[in-house]
């Protein structure tokens, strides 16, 4: 019984989280560290070439000035972006740099970094 629930509980926190978050998370990680460490911030266009999709091609991360833009790269519904931000809000919940995580009137995800 012991191995079932341990191997269940192994299951879930393999597959709890797609491969492809997590590539999205380590991109947005990866940009709101270097605000803090490295930039002040990318600027109005400087992001456009730093922009990082995901190995699937699902997520395109672009910083624009100290905003971070995650975007889908697919048509999808609203409730899909609303899900993306409520997993972005709770991954950045107790992380200081980030102020709010949104979306835009564009559609697209934002993580606020301003100052």
């Amino acid at each position: 019984m012991k191995k079932l629930i341990l191997l269940l509980l192994i299951s879930f926190l393999l597959t709890g989280c797609s491969g492809s978050k997590k590539e999205l998370y380590t991109a947005t990680d990866k940009f709101v560290s270097s605000l803090t460490t490295d930039y002040q911030s990318y600027g109005m266009l400087g992001g456009i070439e730093q922009s990082v999709t995901t190995s699937d091609g699902l997520y395109t991360i672009t910083p624009i000035g100290r905003l971070i833009n995650v975007k889908i790269q697919k048509v999808v519904d609203k409730d899909v972006y609303e899900d993306l931000r409520k997993d972005l809000e709770n991954h950045y919940k107790n992380d200081s740099r980030v102020n709010s995580v949104y979306i835009c009137k564009a559609g697209t995800v934002m993580i606020d970094c301003r100052n």
